[in-house]
């Protein structure tokens, strides 16, 4: 058992953190930091709760801080915690700047110490599903896939009434869907960036459309504030046959209702969740297909860290990929803050 300690205890810690801490056997948790007395989480047994970091800096008995606070401290405490000798997991998006994420892994390697990005979306479902289709070859030669992360809540939007990069859209949110296309497809040939704010200068980034080339593939990552209807979480086009996932991963939507991962069904897709796979064979014979879900998993990243401390494995997220995503994500916020 790694005895771990948490700075922020909000939604992040306490819903897509914690559970799947304690899911994976892995890990003891010692301490949870907040600024503030006030919460809206029941307090764990066992657990001791501070307003004090030195709490949590000063603590030798700790194996891993994590870092679960809104975008703009993740820089702060993370090399606060490197410089009191803590290895460290990062809530995405890891920094503000990919200047910010060079610093922290030089500082961490320095140092002999663990930092690592926290993307556990790499267990969604839909993901891991549409690696599946890929991996059967029945689509052929892939030519186009696109990946949707749709909301309909203008009210976040319409009720924010200046421009910040850390809240911006693309950072809280894109963070989730470039980590997917780096893990499975590597370093895009080249990148398109499409990053509006669609209610006028000034205002919140609402909207962005990201496509990277790797050769003839396309792979198209989306997502918008203003979508009444969400459009289908993945369609892949191949030579032979298309693939289409409407429905995302259901861990979070369990997790908002309290359905916790203890429970034997939490985050399984139904049949009316499945993904449709059209293709033609090799006789020229057309089929068309449900495809079970594979089963989505955010325990399996605390497994991966818990390898990566106790073990010395390889860590789950590379450097690279962190600061690939990095240099992604500033240089399509860099072309929105050129215009503002």
């Amino acid at each position: 058992m790694l005895t771990i300690a948490y700075i922020g205890n909000g939604k992040s810690t306490n819903r897509y953190h914690i559970p799947f801490a304690l899911k994976s056997g892995r890990f003891k948790i010692k301490t949870i930091y907040s600024h503030s007395a006030n919460t809206d989480w029941l307090p764990l047994e066992g657990v001791h709760y501070t307003q004090d970091l030195d709490d949590i800096y000063l603590d030798r008995q700790l194996d891993l801080v994590v870092v679960a606070t809104p975008n703009q401290w993740h820089y702060h405490y993370a090399k606060a915690c490197l410089e009191h000798g803590h290895n460290v997991l990062v809530e995405k998006p890891f920094t503000a700047t990919l200047a910010q994420a060079q610093e922290l892994f030089a500082l961490a390697e320095q140092k002999d110490l663990f930092i690592q990005a926290y993307q556990n979306r790499r267990f969604d479902a839909d993901f891991l599903t549409v690696q599946k289709v890929i991996e059967s070859g029945r689509l052929g030669d892939l030519l186009e896939l696109e990946m949707h992360f749709d909301y309909f809540r203008p009210q976040v939007p319409l009720a924010t009434d200046h421009y910040s990069r850390e809240e911006s859209y693309l950072y809280g949110h894109a963070c989730h869907t470039v980590d997917q296309v780096i893990s499975y497809f590597g370093r895009p040939d080249s990148v398109h960036y499409d990053v509006r704010q669609l209610l006028g200068k000034g205002r919140m980034n609402d909207y962005f459309d990201l496509d990277f080339y790797y050769g003839a593939l396309k792979v198209s990552v989306k997502s918008s504030y203003f979508r009444i209807k969400e459009r289908p979480s993945f369609v892949v086009y191949g030579k032979q046959g298309m693939f289409v996932k409407a429905k995302k991963d259901r861990q979070e939507a369990d997790l908002k209702r309290f359905y916790m991962p203890t429970q034997a069904d939490f985050g399984l897709d139904q049949p009316e969740d499945y993904g449709v796979l059209t293709y033609q064979d090799e006789a020229g014979q057309f089929h068309e297909e449900t495809v079970v879900s594979q089963v989505g998993d955010y325990s399996r990243f605390y497994e991966a860290i818990y390898q990566s401390i106790a073990h010395g494995a390889p860590k789950l997220v590379s450097d690279q990929e962190t600061l690939l995503q990095m240099e992604i994500l500033e240089q399509a916020i860099s072309k929105l803050e050129a215009d503002q």
